[in-house]
């Protein structure tokens, strides 16, 4: 069965930072990411990339947030700088592989004012 475990989440101040990690189940995926869903709201895009190294980022995030794959392919992190208020959300590791979608349990990231 396949897994994907998430790590780092946490309580920030806003200007802060944190770096979010999602390890899979030794499976390589043709695209890792991150998606976060507010209270209250749909789950939404933050990152992705592909096993190329291909990104795409939503544009909340831009020039705050970088996503990487880790040596192994089958981990993926997210390093976000400059946090804010309205980055606060469950975060969620995400992954595809054959046409099929996988997501992680999600990380709680709180970032204070």
């Amino acid at each position: 069965q396949v897994q994907l475990v998430e790590s780092g989440g946490g309580l920030v101040q806003a200007g802060g930072s944190l770096r979010l990690s999602c390890a899979s189940s030794g499976l390589i995926f043709n695209i890792m990411g991150w998606y976060r869903q507010a209270p209250g709201k749909q789950r939404n895009l933050v990152a992705t990339v592909t096993t190329g190294g291909t990104t795409n980022y939503a544009d909340s995030v831009k020039d705050r947030f970088t996503i990487s794959r880790g040596n192994a392919r089958n981990t993926v992190y997210l390093q976000m700088n400059s946090l804010k208020p309205e980055d606060t959300a469950v975060y969620y590791c995400y992954a595809s592989r054959n046409s099929r979608d996988y997501w992680g349990q999600g990380t709680q990231v709180t970032v204070s004012s």
